[in-house]
């Protein structure tokens, strides 16, 4: 069955919930998704399903501390008591281990959707030869000097409470004031979407919308901060293909404006390939947003290119 979900043991210590949506016909590479904050892998079967139509073997799994994955260091809403930031990273380099093992000779597309994106460039950045295109969508690398104070509040809080238990503070910093954004809002998820059918879903979703640990706070927030550093950005090869998609309704990236400054930072960098897109009206989730078959059918096209085989993207439309 396609989507089923399967387990794998990583050398983490953690089990895996993980899920491969195959090739039906010829393959032209293999596409792994990193999910956001406080969803799943499960969320993204429509995508998966129109990329394994297009020619590519998704493979896709929750992260420590979401959905089906398992691991005795990493309850819900937490990475690891201690490396987490390193920890995430090494499960998606052995995603990757087994997929290649499975499909060999494929070139790899890593796409990465919010807190997945932020693991997605610093995994790039960590090992630039296991990846051959990079998508980062609806990411914010510039947390600034709202970002220092968010890390200076959960310094005190993990001192004072310990890191494994949530933030009130920090949900209320970011998820509250994203709410707060949205002047129409009929739920406190409404930012993710203006298709209500999709958050409704996300509202229903017992392994979706938790409160975030100290913890795993802190590890997004480095994650936010090392990816755009100079010295990490120079280690991705010149010639990666980047594909940076963002909404122009969405508050977690200050309405894309924090997509548009990642893609002139990779430029500046001297990265020739790097695509920027800010979808008009779109909040958070593009890929479950009004409008995510142009987004989709857009990224389709640039994969098929990132991977060389465009000139079948027109005749599998």
């Amino acid at each position: 069955m396609f989507g089923q979900l399967r387990t794998l043991q990583s050398p983490t210590g953690a089990t895996l919930g993980w899920r491969h949506w195959p090739v039906c016909d010829a393959a032209e590479g293999i596409l792994l998704i990193s999910h956001g904050l406080a969803e799943h892998s499960g969320r993204y079967a429509r995508f998966a399903e129109t990329m394994a139509r297009h020619g590519f073997h998704v493979y896709a799994h929750d992260h420590r501390g979401h959905g089906e994955s398992r691991a005795p260091d990493a309850q819900l809403g937490l990475f690891s008591q201690r490396g987490g930031f390193e920890k995430v990273i090494a499960d998606l380099r052995h995603m990757r281990e087994m997929a290649v093992t499975n499909h060999p000779g494929l070139p790899i597309v890593l796409f990465g959707h919010s807190m997945g994106g932020l693991i997605a460039l610093n995994a790039a950045e960590s090992d630039p030869e296991l990846y051959d295109a990079l998508a980062v969508w609806n990411s914010n690398f510039r947390p600034g000097l709202a970002g220092r104070g968010a890390l200076a509040i959960l310094a005190i809080e993990r001192m004072l409470k310990g890191s494994d238990v949530p933030s009130p503070l920090l949900s209320k910093l970011t998820f509250g004031a994203w709410s707060k954004a949205i002047a129409d809002r009929k739920t406190d998820f409404d930012w993710l979407s203006r298709d209500q059918d999709e958050v409704s879903k996300y509202v229903a979703d017992p392994l979706c919308g938790f409160d975030a640990s100290v913890s795993l706070w802190i590890d997004v927030f480095e994650l936010a901060f090392a990816g755009a550093r100079s010295d990490r950005l120079a280690r991705l090869p010149a010639k990666l293909p980047v594909h940076l998609v963002g909404g122009s309704a969405d508050p977690s990236t200050m309405n894309g404006d924090a997509i548009g400054w990642l893609g002139r930072r990779m430029k500046a960098r001297g990265m020739t390939d790097v695509t920027v897109t800010i979808y008009q009206g779109m909040r958070h989730e593009t890929l479950n947003e009004i409008g995510r078959e142009t987004a989709t059918e857009d990224f389709v096209r640039w994969c098929l290119e990132a991977v060389g085989a465009e000139s079948r993207a027109i005749e599998r439309m």
